[in-house]
C-alpha cells in the first residue's frame, strides 16, 4: 500500500510540474500542440519510471547504496578538485577550460568511485555500516534454520519461549524443498513437509518472532548439497546455522560458521538421571546386543534395558545404571528393577 501511494505521489508531482511549466511564459507564447505534448511527456516519464521499477524484481540494497554514495562522493570530490584548481585556471569564467573541466572531472570521479564501491560493497559495511546493519544483522545474529530444524518443530517451542532474541532466516531454497516435499507423492515425505510448512506459519503468525526468507546473493551449484548450502548463507548473512542434524553441525564447525544443534538444546533442559533411578518404559524392539531390548521415554530419550528381550511389547520398571549423552540424543542404560 505505501508503494502504491508513494507512486501516485509521483506521478501527481509530475503532473503538477507540468502545470507550472503551462504558466510559464516562454510555454505562452509557443504553438498550441507544445502544451499537450509537455503534459503527455510528464505522464508517460513517471510511469515509464515506475514500470522500469517493477520490471526489476529482485534489488539489493549494497548495490543501490554503492551506486548512491559513489555518486554523492564523486561530486563532493569533483568539488574540492575545483576548488584546489583554481588558482591554476584562466581567470576569465567563460573560457572552455571554466566550462567544461567541472563536468569531465565529475564523470571520471564519479565513475571511479562508484566502480570502486561496487567492485567492493562485500567489504565496505567499514565505511557505510548501516547496509550491513539493515539488510543482515539488524539486532543480533539472525539464525538460519535448515530442513531438519523446521520439521522438527522444537524450534517453534524454543523461539515463543524466548530463548533466541535475534530474527531468524529461512533459506528460499529450504523453502522450496519443503513445498515440493509437500506435494511429493511418498506419504512419509510428504508429511514431512506439511509439518515443516506448518511450523513456519506458526511462526509467521507469532507477532513475537521475526522471521524472514532471504535468497542467496549468489546461486549455488545444482551439486551442493543442502547442507552447504544452508552453511553458505549462514556465513554470508554472519549469522549461524540451526539444525538438529549432527553431520551438518560439525560441518558448519569445521567452516567456521557457529551452529546450534537443538538436541543439544533439549539435552541441557532434560532432567539428569543419575544411576539408582526408576523409570517405566515400554520396550518395542531389540538392542544391539541379543539380550537387550529398548524403549522410548515420551521425551524420545532411548533406554536400553539390559536382559530386557523377553519383555519386548511390554511395559517394564527399570533402573538406571549409566547414561551417555550424544549429539543425536540421550541414551540411558538400565536393568530390570
Amino acid at each position: 500500500m505505501a508503494l502504491l501511494v508513494l507512486r501516485a505521489l509521483f506521478v501527481m508531482v509530475s503532473v503538477g510540474i507540468a502545470v507550472l511549466i503551462f504558466r510559464s511564459q516562454p510555454m505562452q507564447e509557443s504553438s498550441a500542440w507544445v502544451p499537450w505534448a509537455v503534459l503527455t511527456g510528464m505522464v508517460a516519464l513517471p510511469l515509464t519510471v515506475i514500470g522500469i521499477d517493477g520490471a526489476i524484481r529482485r534489488k539489493e540494497l549494497t548495490v543501490i547504496t554503492a551506486i548512491y554514495f559513489g555518486l554523492v562522493i564523486g561530486a563532493f570530490l569533483s568539488y574540492v578538485t575545483m576548488l584546489a584548481l583554481t588558482p591554476i585556471l584562466p581567470v576569465n569564467p567563460n573560457s572552455p577550460l571554466r566550462t567544461w573541466l567541472p563536468l569531465i572531472l565529475g564523470s571520471i570521479l564519479c565513475y571511479i568511485c562508484t566502480s570502486l564501491l561496487l567492485q567492493t560493497r562485500d567489504e565496505f559495511r567499514f565505511i557505510i555500516p548501516y547496509v550491513e546493519f539493515a539488510r543482515d544483522v539488524r539486532g543480533l545474529r539472525p539464525n538460519v534454520l535448515d530442513s531438519t530444524a523446521i520439521v522438527d518443530g522444537r524450534i517453534a517451542d524454543l523461539a515463543e519461549a524466548g530463548v533466541f532474541e535475534s530474527r531468524f532466516v529461512v533459506p528460499s531454497f529450504v523453502l522450496d524443498e519443503l513445498q515440493a516435499s509437500a506435494e511429493s507423492s511418498d506419504r512419509q515425505r510428504r508429511t514431512r513437509g506439511r509439518r515443516g510448512l506448518d511450523v513456519l506459519a506458526r511462526l509467521r503468525s507469532n507477532e513475537a518472532i521475526d522471521i524472514d526468507v532471504i535468497s542467496p546473493r549468489q546461486e549455488s551449484h545444482d551439486e551442493m548439497s543442502m547442507e552447504t548450502r544452508v552453511i553458505d548463507l549462514a556465513r554470508e548473512l554472519s549469522g549461524r546455522v540451526i539444525t538438529i542434524d549432527p553431520s551438518a553441525a560439525k560441518l558448519a564447525g569445521v567452516r567456521a560458521v557457529p551452529a546450534i544443534n537443538v538436541n543439544d538444546v533439549a539435552l541441557a533442559l532434560k532432567p539428569s538421571f543419575v544411576p539408582g533411578d526408576a523409570v517405566s518404559v515400554r520396550l518395542v524392539k531389540q538392542g544391539e546386543e541379543p539380550d537387550q531390548g529398548v524403549g522410548y521415554l515420551e521425551d524420545g530419550t532411548m533406554v536400553v534395558v539390559e536382559n530386557g528381550r523377553d519383555q519386548i511389547g511390554r511395559t517394564v520398571r527399570a533402573s538406571v545404571t549409566s547414561t551417555l549423552q550424544t549429539s543425536a540424543g540421550r541414551l540411558v542404560f538400565a536393568r530390570p528393577a
